[in-house]
Protein backbone atom coordinates (compact mmCIF):
# COMPACT_ATOMS: atom_id res chain seq x y z
CA UNK A 1 0.00 0.00 0.00
CA UNK A 2 1.37 3.56 -1.03
CA UNK A 3 2.52 5.77 1.83
CA UNK A 4 1.54 8.53 -0.33
CA UNK A 5 -1.75 10.80 0.49
CA UNK A 6 -1.21 13.13 -2.57
CA UNK A 7 0.10 12.08 -5.91
CA UNK A 8 0.70 15.27 -8.63
CA UNK A 9 0.81 13.96 -11.94
CA UNK A 10 2.12 16.07 -14.76
CA UNK A 11 0.35 19.37 -13.85
CA UNK A 12 0.89 22.53 -16.25
CA UNK A 13 -0.48 25.80 -15.73
CA UNK A 14 -0.01 28.97 -17.91
CA UNK A 15 -1.56 32.40 -17.76
CA UNK A 16 -1.35 34.01 -21.28
CA UNK A 17 2.30 33.23 -22.60
CA UNK A 18 3.74 32.96 -18.80
CA UNK A 19 4.35 29.47 -17.82
CA UNK A 20 3.89 28.81 -14.23
CA UNK A 21 3.89 25.15 -13.81
CA UNK A 22 5.83 22.98 -16.50
CA UNK A 23 5.12 19.46 -16.24
CA UNK A 24 5.37 19.37 -12.18
CA UNK A 25 5.31 15.79 -10.27
CA UNK A 26 4.96 15.57 -6.45
CA UNK A 27 4.02 12.65 -4.18
CA UNK A 28 3.09 13.66 -1.02
CA UNK A 29 3.36 11.67 1.92
CA UNK A 30 0.87 10.78 5.03
CA UNK A 31 1.52 12.38 7.78
CA UNK A 32 4.65 14.41 6.34
CA UNK A 33 5.07 18.52 6.70
CA UNK A 34 6.16 19.08 3.49
CA UNK A 35 7.39 22.64 2.55
CA UNK A 36 7.28 24.56 -1.25
CA UNK A 37 9.79 26.78 -0.88
CA UNK A 38 10.91 29.23 -3.57
CA UNK A 39 11.02 33.08 -5.10
CA UNK A 40 7.72 34.68 -5.95
CA UNK A 41 6.73 33.35 -9.15
CA UNK A 42 8.00 30.05 -8.96
CA UNK A 43 4.61 28.44 -9.01
CA UNK A 44 4.24 27.52 -5.22
CA UNK A 45 1.24 28.36 -4.35
CA UNK A 46 -0.42 28.09 -7.89
CA UNK A 47 0.07 24.45 -6.42
CA UNK A 48 -1.08 24.73 -3.39
CA UNK A 49 -4.61 26.45 -5.18
CA UNK A 50 -5.03 23.52 -7.61
CA UNK A 51 -4.58 21.11 -4.64
CA UNK A 52 -7.43 22.81 -2.95
CA UNK A 53 -9.65 23.31 -5.81
CA UNK A 54 -9.00 26.86 -6.79
CA UNK A 55 -7.16 26.98 -9.65
CA UNK A 56 -7.71 24.34 -12.11
CA UNK A 57 -4.93 22.89 -14.51
CA UNK A 58 -4.36 23.34 -18.30
CA UNK A 59 -3.42 19.46 -18.04
CA UNK A 60 -2.14 17.30 -15.42
CA UNK A 61 -4.39 15.58 -11.87
CA UNK A 62 -4.24 15.51 -8.30
CA UNK A 63 -4.86 11.91 -7.02
CA UNK A 64 -5.83 11.27 -3.69
CA UNK A 65 -5.85 7.75 -2.74
CA UNK A 66 -7.44 6.56 -6.28
CA UNK A 67 -9.78 9.57 -6.30
CA UNK A 68 -8.61 12.24 -9.20
CA UNK A 69 -9.41 15.55 -7.73
CA UNK A 70 -10.14 17.26 -10.61
CA UNK A 71 -13.46 17.41 -10.97
CA UNK A 72 -14.34 17.82 -7.40
CA UNK A 73 -15.05 20.99 -6.01
CA UNK A 74 -12.98 22.83 -2.73
CA UNK A 75 -15.43 22.40 -0.31
CA UNK A 76 -15.83 18.40 -0.86
CA UNK A 77 -12.17 17.87 -0.82
CA UNK A 78 -10.31 16.48 2.40
CA UNK A 79 -8.46 19.59 2.70
CA UNK A 80 -8.47 23.04 4.17
CA UNK A 81 -6.40 26.22 3.85
CA UNK A 82 -4.83 28.57 6.20
CA UNK A 83 -4.13 31.79 4.48
CA UNK A 84 -1.40 34.87 5.08
CA UNK A 85 -4.56 37.47 5.98
CA UNK A 86 -6.42 34.76 7.98
CA UNK A 87 -9.94 35.50 6.25
CA UNK A 88 -11.69 35.54 9.79
CA UNK A 89 -15.16 36.58 10.39
CA UNK A 90 -14.77 40.27 11.97
CA UNK A 91 -18.70 39.95 13.36
CA UNK A 92 -17.86 36.58 14.61
CA UNK A 93 -16.29 36.27 18.22
CA UNK A 94 -13.86 33.73 18.32
CA UNK A 95 -15.84 29.99 19.07
CA UNK A 96 -18.08 31.28 16.33
CA UNK A 97 -15.32 31.83 13.61
CA UNK A 98 -13.74 27.71 14.52
CA UNK A 99 -17.30 26.79 14.84
CA UNK A 100 -18.04 28.30 11.23
CA UNK A 101 -17.76 25.07 9.19
CA UNK A 102 -19.32 22.62 11.71
CA UNK A 103 -22.47 24.44 11.61
CA UNK A 104 -22.56 24.82 7.92
CA UNK A 105 -22.36 20.91 8.01
CA UNK A 106 -25.31 20.44 10.54
CA UNK A 107 -23.06 18.92 13.44
CA UNK A 108 -24.97 18.75 16.51
CA UNK A 109 -24.76 21.73 19.04
CA UNK A 110 -22.77 19.45 22.20
CA UNK A 111 -20.82 18.01 19.21
CA UNK A 112 -19.21 21.47 18.06
CA UNK A 113 -18.83 22.75 21.18
CA UNK A 114 -16.53 19.55 22.45
CA UNK A 115 -14.57 20.10 19.20
CA UNK A 116 -14.26 23.76 19.67
CA UNK A 117 -12.93 23.71 23.17
CA UNK A 118 -10.56 20.46 22.29
CA UNK A 119 -8.77 22.76 19.33
CA UNK A 120 -8.59 25.89 21.47
CA UNK A 121 -7.01 23.74 23.63
CA UNK A 122 -4.71 22.36 21.21
CA UNK A 123 -3.57 25.87 19.48
CA UNK A 124 -3.47 27.37 23.50
CA UNK A 125 -6.38 29.76 23.60
CA UNK A 126 -8.66 28.30 26.25
CA UNK A 127 -11.01 30.85 27.62
CA UNK A 128 -11.15 33.16 23.99
CA UNK A 129 -14.30 31.44 23.26
CA UNK A 130 -16.15 35.21 23.30
CA UNK A 131 -13.21 37.09 22.40
CA UNK A 132 -13.36 39.49 19.30
CA UNK A 133 -10.99 38.88 16.26
CA UNK A 134 -10.02 42.41 16.32
CA UNK A 135 -9.32 42.45 19.98
CA UNK A 136 -6.74 39.68 19.09
CA UNK A 137 -3.30 39.89 18.46
CA UNK A 138 -1.49 38.59 15.00
CA UNK A 139 -0.52 35.52 16.63
CA UNK A 140 -3.68 34.61 17.66
CA UNK A 141 -5.58 35.27 15.29
CA UNK A 142 -3.51 33.13 13.27
CA UNK A 143 -4.18 30.23 16.01
CA UNK A 144 -8.19 30.62 15.36
CA UNK A 145 -7.57 30.61 11.30
CA UNK A 146 -5.08 27.14 12.02
CA UNK A 147 -8.57 26.26 14.43
CA UNK A 148 -11.11 26.95 12.18
CA UNK A 149 -9.30 24.59 9.56
CA UNK A 150 -8.31 21.79 11.99
CA UNK A 151 -11.68 21.58 13.63
CA UNK A 152 -12.87 20.09 9.91
CA UNK A 153 -10.41 17.00 10.68
CA UNK A 154 -9.10 17.34 6.81
CA UNK A 155 -6.41 15.24 5.77
CA UNK A 156 -4.11 17.91 4.64
CA UNK A 157 -3.77 21.48 5.48
CA UNK A 158 -2.58 23.74 3.43
CA UNK A 159 -0.83 26.61 4.90
CA UNK A 160 -0.38 29.28 2.46
CA UNK A 161 2.67 32.02 3.86
CA UNK A 162 0.83 31.93 7.50
CA UNK A 163 3.25 33.90 8.90
CA UNK A 164 4.47 36.55 6.67
CA UNK A 165 2.10 38.98 8.52
CA UNK A 166 4.26 38.71 11.84
CA UNK A 167 6.98 40.08 13.05
CA UNK A 168 10.37 38.29 13.61
CA UNK A 169 10.19 36.67 17.60
CA UNK A 170 6.26 35.69 17.00
CA UNK A 171 6.66 34.40 13.94
CA UNK A 172 10.14 31.85 15.16
CA UNK A 173 7.59 30.81 18.25
CA UNK A 174 4.73 29.80 15.55
CA UNK A 175 7.09 28.13 13.35
CA UNK A 176 7.72 25.79 16.27
CA UNK A 177 4.13 25.50 17.56
CA UNK A 178 2.82 25.07 13.71
CA UNK A 179 5.36 22.00 13.68
CA UNK A 180 4.37 20.67 17.24
CA UNK A 181 0.87 20.84 16.28
CA UNK A 182 1.78 18.83 13.18
CA UNK A 183 3.36 16.05 15.13
CA UNK A 184 0.47 16.24 17.72
CA UNK A 185 -2.09 15.62 15.27
CA UNK A 186 0.00 13.29 12.60
CA UNK A 187 -1.87 14.96 9.98
CA UNK A 188 -0.54 16.13 6.47
CA UNK A 189 0.60 19.98 6.47
CA UNK A 190 1.63 21.44 2.79
CA UNK A 191 3.31 24.47 3.43
CA UNK A 192 4.37 27.29 1.16
CA UNK A 193 7.00 30.01 2.14
CA UNK A 194 10.52 31.97 0.65
CA UNK A 195 11.45 32.13 3.79
CA UNK A 196 14.84 29.16 3.27
CA UNK A 197 14.78 29.26 7.37
CA UNK A 198 10.98 28.85 8.29
CA UNK A 199 11.33 26.16 5.72
CA UNK A 200 15.18 24.22 7.32
CA UNK A 201 12.89 24.47 10.85
CA UNK A 202 9.76 22.90 10.20
CA UNK A 203 9.73 20.56 7.53
CA UNK A 204 10.20 16.67 6.96
CA UNK A 205 10.66 17.43 3.12
CA UNK A 206 11.32 20.61 0.95
CA UNK A 207 10.76 20.79 -2.54
CA UNK A 208 12.87 23.89 -4.18
CA UNK A 209 11.18 25.44 -7.09
CA UNK A 210 11.90 28.24 -9.34
CA UNK A 211 10.05 28.82 -12.76
CA UNK A 212 7.55 26.06 -12.45
CA UNK A 213 9.90 23.69 -12.14
CA UNK A 214 11.30 21.76 -8.99
CA UNK A 215 15.01 22.26 -8.67
CA UNK A 216 15.28 19.43 -5.61
CA UNK A 217 13.29 17.76 -3.02
CA UNK A 218 14.52 16.08 -0.11
CA UNK A 219 15.23 16.74 3.69
CA UNK A 220 16.75 19.87 5.22
CA UNK A 221 19.85 18.10 5.78
CA UNK A 222 19.89 17.48 1.79
CA UNK A 223 19.10 20.50 0.89
CA UNK A 224 21.92 22.63 2.90
CA UNK A 225 24.66 20.51 2.96
CA UNK A 226 24.12 18.43 -1.07
CA UNK A 227 22.33 21.56 -2.74
CA UNK A 228 21.61 20.14 -6.60
CA UNK A 229 22.63 23.03 -8.31
CA UNK A 230 23.33 26.62 -7.61
CA UNK A 231 20.33 27.67 -7.87
CA UNK A 232 19.05 25.54 -4.57
CA UNK A 233 22.55 26.31 -3.22
CA UNK A 234 22.12 30.49 -3.45
CA UNK A 235 18.52 30.43 -2.33
CA UNK A 236 19.36 28.13 0.90
CA UNK A 237 21.78 30.13 3.02
CA UNK A 238 24.35 31.82 2.04
CA UNK A 239 26.67 30.49 -0.71
CA UNK A 240 29.99 31.31 -2.81
CA UNK A 241 29.59 30.25 -6.07
CA UNK A 242 32.26 30.33 -8.50
CA UNK A 243 32.90 28.90 -11.54
CA UNK A 244 35.36 25.55 -12.04
CA UNK A 245 36.67 22.73 -14.23
CA UNK A 246 36.28 18.98 -13.58
CA UNK A 247 39.50 18.01 -14.31
CA UNK A 248 39.08 14.26 -13.57
CA UNK A 249 37.65 12.60 -11.04
CA UNK A 250 38.61 14.22 -7.27
CA UNK A 251 40.17 17.09 -8.81
CA UNK A 252 38.94 20.37 -9.59
CA UNK A 253 40.45 23.90 -10.99
CA UNK A 254 39.05 27.24 -9.74
CA UNK A 255 40.49 30.29 -8.30
CA UNK A 256 43.14 29.65 -10.02
CA UNK A 257 44.35 26.30 -8.02
CA UNK A 258 43.89 22.46 -8.39
CA UNK A 259 41.55 21.61 -5.16
CA UNK A 260 41.40 17.80 -4.00
CA UNK A 261 36.72 17.43 -4.12
CA UNK A 262 34.64 14.39 -3.45
CA UNK A 263 32.75 14.44 -6.42
CA UNK A 264 33.67 12.38 -9.44
CA UNK A 265 31.30 11.03 -13.13
CA UNK A 266 31.79 14.33 -14.56
CA UNK A 267 33.21 14.73 -17.80
CA UNK A 268 37.12 15.76 -18.61
CA UNK A 269 37.45 19.59 -18.47
CA UNK A 270 33.64 19.75 -17.74
CA UNK A 271 32.44 23.67 -17.03
CA UNK A 272 31.42 23.30 -13.64
CA UNK A 273 29.82 25.72 -10.34
CA UNK A 274 31.49 25.18 -7.03
CA UNK A 275 29.55 25.79 -4.22
CA UNK A 276 31.74 26.66 -0.61
CA UNK A 277 29.70 27.68 1.92
CA UNK A 278 30.69 31.03 4.31
CA UNK A 279 31.01 28.97 7.61
CA UNK A 280 32.92 26.02 5.94
CA UNK A 281 36.23 28.03 5.01
CA UNK A 282 38.85 27.98 7.62
CA UNK A 283 40.83 31.43 7.71
CA UNK A 284 44.38 30.98 8.32
CA UNK A 285 47.46 32.95 8.09
CA UNK A 286 48.49 33.55 4.72
CA UNK A 287 51.00 31.70 2.30
CA UNK A 288 51.56 30.19 -0.66
CA UNK A 289 49.69 26.88 0.07
CA UNK A 290 46.33 28.35 0.63
CA UNK A 291 43.92 31.44 -1.15
CA UNK A 292 44.45 34.80 -0.29
CA UNK A 293 42.26 37.86 0.12
CA UNK A 294 42.24 41.15 1.48
CA UNK A 295 39.55 41.74 3.97
CA UNK A 296 36.67 44.29 2.52
CA UNK A 297 34.09 44.50 5.84
CA UNK A 298 33.50 42.73 8.85
CA UNK A 299 30.06 42.60 9.93
CA UNK A 300 29.22 41.35 13.95
CA UNK A 301 25.84 39.04 13.52
CA UNK A 302 25.87 37.72 17.29
CA UNK A 303 27.36 34.63 17.21
CA UNK A 304 29.67 35.34 14.51
CA UNK A 305 31.40 37.68 12.26
CA UNK A 306 30.28 38.25 8.84
CA UNK A 307 33.84 39.03 6.68
CA UNK A 308 33.48 39.75 3.03
CA UNK A 309 36.64 39.12 1.53
CA UNK A 310 38.14 39.99 -1.93
CA UNK A 311 40.31 36.99 -3.45
CA UNK A 312 44.21 38.15 -4.97
CA UNK A 313 44.39 37.96 -8.60
CA UNK A 314 40.53 37.75 -8.76
CA UNK A 315 37.34 39.49 -9.06
CA UNK A 316 35.52 36.89 -6.81
CA UNK A 317 34.42 38.44 -3.24
CA UNK A 318 33.66 35.90 -0.80
CA UNK A 319 31.57 35.66 2.14
CA UNK A 320 33.58 34.19 5.67
CA UNK A 321 31.78 33.06 9.01
CA UNK A 322 33.99 33.10 11.63
CA UNK A 323 33.57 33.18 15.08
CA UNK A 324 37.65 36.03 14.89
CA UNK A 325 37.67 39.03 13.51
CA UNK A 326 39.91 40.34 11.01
CA UNK A 327 41.30 43.78 10.69
CA UNK A 328 39.24 46.00 7.38
CA UNK A 329 42.48 45.87 4.70
CA UNK A 330 44.41 42.43 6.19
CA UNK A 331 45.86 39.86 4.27
CA UNK A 332 44.05 36.63 5.24
CA UNK A 333 44.46 32.82 4.53
CA UNK A 334 41.39 31.03 3.03
CA UNK A 335 42.03 26.88 3.60
CA UNK A 336 39.23 24.52 1.99
CA UNK A 337 38.67 20.79 3.09
CA UNK A 338 37.59 18.50 0.13
CA UNK A 339 34.36 18.28 1.95
CA UNK A 340 33.71 21.57 2.16
CA UNK A 341 33.49 21.94 -1.73
CA UNK A 342 30.56 21.14 -3.66
CA UNK A 343 30.91 20.41 -7.01
CA UNK A 344 27.94 20.47 -9.35
CA UNK A 345 26.68 20.81 -12.99
CA UNK A 346 26.13 24.39 -14.20
CA UNK A 347 22.04 24.40 -14.86
CA UNK A 348 21.87 24.57 -18.93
Amino acid sequence: MSDNILEIKGINKKYEDNVVLDNLNLNIKKNEFLTLLGPSGCGKTTTLKIIAGFENPDSGSVMFGNKDLSTIPPHKRPVNTVFQKYALFPHMNVFENIAFGLKIKNVPKEQIKEKVTEMLKLVALSGFEKRRIESLSGGQQQRVAIARALVNEPEVLLLDEPLGALDLKLRKEMQIELKKIQQRLGITFIFVTHDQEEALTMSDTIVVMNKGVIQQMGTPQDIYNEPANAFVADFIGESNIVDGIMLDDFKTEFCGRVFETLDKDFGKNEQVDVVIRPEDIQMVPPSDNVLKGTVLSVIFKGVHYEIEVKLEDSDYKWIIHNTKSAPIGSTIGLMLNPEDIHVMRKVR
